[in-house]
């Protein structure tokens, strides 16, 4: 039986962790909800994340016909019950994201962001911490200041996390240095030095998700989030930050994986295209880097397997995105089972693209995928 291993799954937070779980202090510079007349506010600091009528429930999505997002899903929230729909979906592992965390980065107080972070961390390790061998921890790294970031880098190694989040999109009025800056390597020195895997997942930086409103929309917002990635990887590659630190790794999660060779190739055209206007050089050819260091999540994502020659077929790790409509749960077996119909693959490749590079990459706790 090949063993699976989603690196996309979500845990849904208590509901007053970050209200509650930051000093008085700090709870309004951090995320929060107020009440304004018929509508609940999420809110980061002073800033509207999203306006939710309070008497209109989730749309009911599906052929299951749950609420979206599937709130009440107890696997949400209970290890228990998240085992079971891993049982009933087939997956035998996973990396697990925050569900309201996903939007910290829009936090603008560095010490608020912080706190934000430590408190969603501390719960995640109370939450998993016996369960390592089915789990991958991945952390929330605050970004404001980056003293801050690499201390809870150091403290997340010593507790056996093996993954951090990182923001997949820096706008460029966040305050955040690109990451084309140097100001970034201090950090990826640290990951390079405690084997802390960057994780980008889709959508985190944005301050906000709906770029198209309207006709289109729907379909838009999803597709334009993929491009963050792109942007990201583009930079990290061809501002050198990759190059310096080899040992770095970064993983784009929810972005599909199919832009990755299209990226690899038009950067290497423009590399040599525009040498003589190229700064800085780099050791490597982008391809060469991104093939070194570089992961990319998909669910249904057929045509990055159809270019793994470009790649490389360790740059490919699948995830089901539960509990979200969007993913694949419940139907991964099958979802599985298409995804290699009529591809020239061997069974070692695809045993490594739904399972295996990700448990390497992670460093999942099971002995078959302990290093070297």
């Amino acid at each position: 039986m090949t063993f699976v291993f989603s690196a996309d799954g979500h845990f849904v937070e208590p509901a007053d962790l970050f209200s509650e779980g930051l000093p008085p202090s700090l709870r309004t510079f951090g995320l929060h909800a107020v009440k304004q007349d018929d509508f609940i506010l999420s809110m980061a600091g002073d800033k509207v994340l999203q306006k939710t009528p309070i008497e209109r429930g989730p749309p009911r999505l599906g052929p299951d016909g749950e609420p979206f997002g599937r709130p009440d899903r107890r696997g949400n929230r209970e290890v228990e019950f998240r085992l079971q729909d891993m049982a009933l979906d087939g997956v035998d592992a996973e990396i697990v994201f925050p569900s309201l965390g996903l939007t910290a980065y829009m936090i603008e107080n560095a010490e608020a962001e912080l706190a934000t972070a430590q408190v969603y961390n501390d719960w995640l390790q109370s939450l998993l911490k016996d369960h390592s061998d089915t789990f991958v921890r991945c952390g929330i790294l605050p970004v404001r200041d980056f003293a801050n970031t690499i201390a809870e880098m150091e403290r997340l190694a010593a507790l056996g996390f093996t993954s951090a989040m990182l923001p997949s999109l820096i706008e460029r009025d966040s305050g955040i240095p690109q990451y084309t800056s140097d100001a970034w390597d201090p950090v990826f020195d640290a990951a390079q030095r405690l084997g802390i895997v960057f994780s980008l997942h889709t959508g985190t930086g944005r301050s906000d998700v709906r770029s198209f409103r309207g006709a289109g929309g729907a379909v838009m917002n999803y597709m334009i989030q993929a491009t963050d990635g792109m942007v990201t990887i583009g930079a990290m590659v061809a501002g050198g930050l990759l190059d310096r630190f080899p040992g770095a790794k970064v993983c784009v999660i929810e972005g599909g994986a199919s832009w990755l060779a299209a990226l690899a190739e038009r950067m290497d055209e423009v590399y040599d295209a525009h040498e003589s206007f190229v700064r800085p050089k780099l050791s490597l050819l982008p391809r060469e880097i991104i093939a070194r260091q570089v992961a990319c999540s998909f669910q249904t994502d057929r045509a990055c397997i159809m270019s793994r020659s470009v790649t490389g077929t360790a740059a490919l790790i699948w995830g089901a995105d539960y509990p979200h409509h969007e993913g694949t749960f419940p139907r991964s077996r099958e979802v599985i089972a298409q995804l290699f119909e009529g591809i020239d693959i061997s069974e070692q490749d695809k045993a490594d693209i739904v399972g295996g590079n990700a448990a390497r990459l992670f460093r999942l706790n099971r002995p078959e995928f302990a290093a070297g």
